[in-house]
Order: structure tokens, then C-alpha cells, then sequence
């Protein structure tokens, strides 16, 4: 999900800097022009980190600035297929909920949340079950396993990441620990 990656980028140096083309100006210019964008090989760059090397630099007819060609080293969000996450319930709807997983919000389907059903209470913010009482609402802690992914490039805050918890281990961190309890309880009991 989360990686370090080496990569390699042009920037435009505007001419009031040119006398002090630096690690720390490049990384800023990088930072600006990459970071919150979504590129298929790497996923989103999250974070620029340290840069290693600045080429000599580029005239371009007609352009006011020079460009350099760096090499730096970057943070990257990049989810796999099949991978399991940890997030946070960012939204409650009719169909589902949002679980924030990075720099983006994956769709934990209704369908895919339990076997039971969950009605929604909109005033609660929160989807529930009559048969169990068990609820999930905005803050929650989750686990699930991403299914699905649409990446969109040019939008990331519009990627599709599907999500499901109908697995052993996976769901509402709260509800994991109620049936870890449940499970000691039967064990110890069967011991005795």
C-alpha cells in the first residue's frame, strides 16, 4: 500500500531562482507539481522526501524558466488487489460506507458488510442490525479487503476503491474483539 519509491521528474525552475538551484528548491518545486497526483505505475504520491540528484538543466525556446531533471525519492499510496486494510469510516449512507484508507475512500457496500441486515439511520449517521445490535458509524475503526479498484489519474479523489468485510477477521475493529471474547469464553469453558 504504502512504498518508497526512487523516481525521476522534470521541473521548471523559474528564472528569479536560478542562481540557487538547490535539493531543498527542487523538492519544494516537486512537492508542488506532484504530490495528491495519481500516476498508474506508482499509485498517489503522497509525499516527495529527499531528492538525490539535479541534472544541468534545460533552456526550452519560448519558456521563461529552465528545466531540471531530478531524481528523488518519494511516499506513494498504491492499493494492491485482495490486500487488507485498516480504516476509518469517513461517511455513512443508505448503500453503504466510506472507509478512508489513505488518500482515498474505499466503498464498504452494505451487501458486503454482514450477513445480517443493516438498516440505515440517517439522523445516527450509522448502519445497525436488529438481529445482533451491533452498529457502524462515522469514526469507526475497520479491517477489510480491497475487491475492487478503479484508479482515475486525473481525479484520484474520484478513484473507485471497492471494499468487503464478510470474511473471518475482517470488519468493525470493535466487533473483531467482541468475537475474539467470544471465542476465549468457548475455549474456556470447553476446558473445564
Amino acid at each position: 500500500m504504502y512504498k518508497r519509491v526512487t523516481l525521476r521528474d522534470t521541473v521548471e525552475v523559474p528564472p528569479a531562482h536560478l542562481a540557487d538551484v538547490t535539493p531543498g528548491l527542487v523538492k519544494r518545486l516537486l512537492q508542488d507539481k506532484l504530490e495528491g497526483r495519481m500516476d498508474e505505475d506508482v499509485g498517489s504520491v503522497v509525499s516527495v522526501i529527499d531528492v538525490h540528484d539535479i541534472g544541468e538543466g534545460a533552456v526550452v525556446p519560448g519558456e521563461e524558466g529552465v528545466y531540471f531533471t531530478a531524481e528523488f525519492d518519494a511516499l506513494t499510496f498504491d492499493p494492491e488487489m485482495q490486500e487488507v486494510v485498516d480504516g476509518e469510516i469517513v461517511e455513512v449512507v443508505n448503500f453503504g460506507a466510506f472507509v478512508g484508507i489513505g488518500p482515498v475512500d474505499g466503498l464498504l457496500h452494505v451487501s458486503q458488510i454482514s450477513d445480517e441486515y443493516l438498516a440505515y439511520d440517517e439522523e445516527g449517521q450509522m448502519l445497525s442490525s436488529r438481529d445482533s445490535n451491533r452498529t457502524l458509524g462515522v469514526g469507526d475503526a475497520v479491517r477489510a479487503r480491497i475487491v475492487t479498484k478503479s484508479i482515475d489519474e486525473r481525479n484520484p479523489r474520484d478513484s473507485k476503491i471497492g471494499l468487503t468485510a464478510k470474511q473471518v477477521g475482517l470488519g468493525k475493529h470493535g466487533w473483531l474483539e467482541e468475537d475474539r471474547q467470544k471465542r476465549g469464553a468457548t475455549t474456556e469453558a470447553g476446558e473445564d
